[in-house]
């Protein structure tokens, strides 16, 4: 079985920050949640633009290797669909904080 703290995500975030037995909230140095949030925002757009960059290069043919330009876009989609994914959540969480709330 691998160890899947070793996993790295986006923008150095890994594995073991997102186990609850391991991340620290309580911490004053423990990133915060928007920090986060925006930094994986930007994250998904430079993607995006990159994806849209290599496009552009293999349609004016400066770019030849198709597989490069396909495997840009697949991580972009990837991590575009995490954004709306982790978006969806929180605002399941929030809206089952307002229904207990009322």
């Amino acid at each position: 079985m691998s160890d899947i703290t070793k996993v790295t995500g986006i923008s150095g975030l890994t594995a073991a920050d997102l186990d609850p037995k391991i991340a620290a909230p309580n911490k004053a140095d423990a990133p915060k949640f928007d920090d986060m949030l925006k930094g994986f925002m930007t994250d998904v757009n430079k993607m995006q633009q990159t994806a849209d960059t290599s496009i552009q290069k293999m349609v004016s043919g400066e770019v030849k290797d198709v597989h490069q330009v396909m495997l840009a876009v697949e991580e972009a989609k990837v991590a575009f669909n995490l954004m709306l994914e982790i978006r969806n959540k929180t605002m399941e969480a929030y809206n089952e904080l307002i229904r207990m709330r009322g």
